[in-house]
């Protein structure tokens, strides 16, 4: 990360009298970093980057995107006392929340079974980085970062100006490297949606019957060569193979961000 959204990050945790760690002794100390629940390490970077802002010692066990136990010492640190509890709640928060995230990224992407899993752009304002890379090293696709990486038509945009007449100014507008992805609730819109040569198609918050039939739909219309399809809404982790399953080629869960609990570690002074 920048300097200056890290040194944002610290200002925010610190404020402007930190007498909890100033009361502290300037003594030399070691210090691990464990984990207490199984899952998949991220924000290994992150914690670097706060410990190293502080001037301490840093030995990581592990690296990002592995697996861990508990138990496990992701990292041992050593400095200051007062710099080593400054630096604690920052470190545990970016390796907290990235690994819970990457962790329930991995387990959707097993259940997939060789679907690519996908991120949504409901994401924590000023922690989307992170959080799309956490997605990323727990195997998952980071999907848009912002409006500009695609053409996204939706509901709203169908409602103000049709399928047709968005994909077609879409065309016109966006240069030739964007992809023009078109959301659709029913096989009257898919078809519309892929004559109009949309290049993905995602199913919005259909059953996974509905997205099936609406495929074979598409197939025997001979429209289904050369257009991605995607499933989206609805989607968690409870029922991701039952999506996975319907002949889409991707699945997108917001699920994977904004409902993902933190991974439990601790930092002691030993």
């Amino acid at each position: 990360m920048l300097i200056t959204e890290l040194e944002r990050f610290i200002h925010e945790d610190l404020g402007d009298d930190d007498t909890s760690c100033s009361i502290v002794p300037e003594v030399w100390v070691h210090a691990r970093i464990l984990v207490k629940e199984k899952g998949v390490l991220a924000g290994l970077e992150e914690c670097r980057q706060v410990i190293d802002y502080f001037g301490l010692e840093f030995e990581p066990g592990f690296d990002d995107g592995d697996a861990i136990n508990p138990g496990d010492v992701i990292v041992d640190v050593w400095g200051m006392a007062p710099d080593v509890l400054r630096a604690e709640r920052l470190s545990l928060n970016f390796l907290c929340r990235m690994s819970g995230i990457a962790t329930v990224t991995a387990r959707c992407v097993a259940d997939a079974g060789g679907v690519r899993v996908a991120c949504t752009r409901k994401t924590t304002p000023g922690f989307r980085t992170f959080e799309k890379k956490a997605v990323r090293l727990g195997g998952g696709d980071t999907h848009r970062f912002n409006l500009s990486d695609a053409v996204m038509i939706k509901d709203n945009h169908i409602a103000i100006m049709g399928i047709e007449s968005a994909v077609r100014a879409a065309r016109k507008e966006a240069s030739f490297t964007k992809k023009i992805e078109v959301e659709v609730s029913s096989a009257d819109e898919m078809l519309a949606a892929a004559r109009a040569g949309a290049d993905i198609i995602m199913f919005d918050n259909m059953l996974p019957d509905e997205i099936k039939q609406c495929i074979r739909i598409l197939e025997n219309a001979t429209l289904r060569e050369g257009v991605i399809l995607e499933a989206s809404g609805g989607i968690n982790p409870g029922n991701i193979s039952e999506y996975a399953s319907t002949g889409v080629s991707v699945v997108s869960l917001g699920s994977l961000i904004h409902s993902s609990h933190w991974l439990d570690m601790g930092l002691d002074i030993l």
